[in-house]
């Protein structure tokens, strides 16, 4: 990295070094026989790459323990640190590791077996289109709302 970048122009190098990097991982899945059959990959790996991009990625561009709290509270799932280790435990096979890369991530998504982590952003979205909840105070109540 150029050493007299600073501040954004570092933070947008780096950003865009990650971009190229998943990129080339994306790749290495459009053109893996085992991924042929997804419908739609390649605007899934986008998002996919989107999606990962809004973690907190650590030095080497993976996802600790913290980002992935951080992320599932920006979600309005918290979660506590038992269940983050599970989490992350699910998504590397069993590995005792504190982090996943964005490989480990898509094959993850792309999988067929069902993480807690897939689902939460998977439903993201549809969370998104429901309709805004009422401000204000609850609307009186009459008798003939009573069970």
């Amino acid at each position: 990295m150029d050493k007299h970048l600073q501040g954004g122009k570092a933070f947008g190098f780096l950003k865009s070094q990650q971009d190229v990097k998943l990129n080339s991982i994306n790749e290495v899945f459009l053109t893996d026989p085992k991924y042929a059959e997804e419908e739609d990959l390649s605007s899934k790996l986008d998002m996919f790459k989107n999606k990962y991009m809004e973690f907190d990625l650590n030095d080497q561009g993976d996802i600790d323990m913290m980002g992935l709290k951080r992320m599932l509270e920006k979600l309005g799932v918290a979660k506590t640190h038992l269940e983050l280790k599970k989490m992350m435990s699910d998504v590397v096979g069993g590995a005792a590791r504190d982090t996943f890369c964005y490989t480990d991530f898509v094959n993850m998504m792309l999988g067929k077996r069902n993480s807690i982590l897939r689902l939460i952003l998977m439903f993201e979205e549809k969370g998104k289109d429901q309709e805004p909840k009422e401000s204000g105070p609850p609307q009186r109540k009459t008798f003939s709302d009573l069970p």
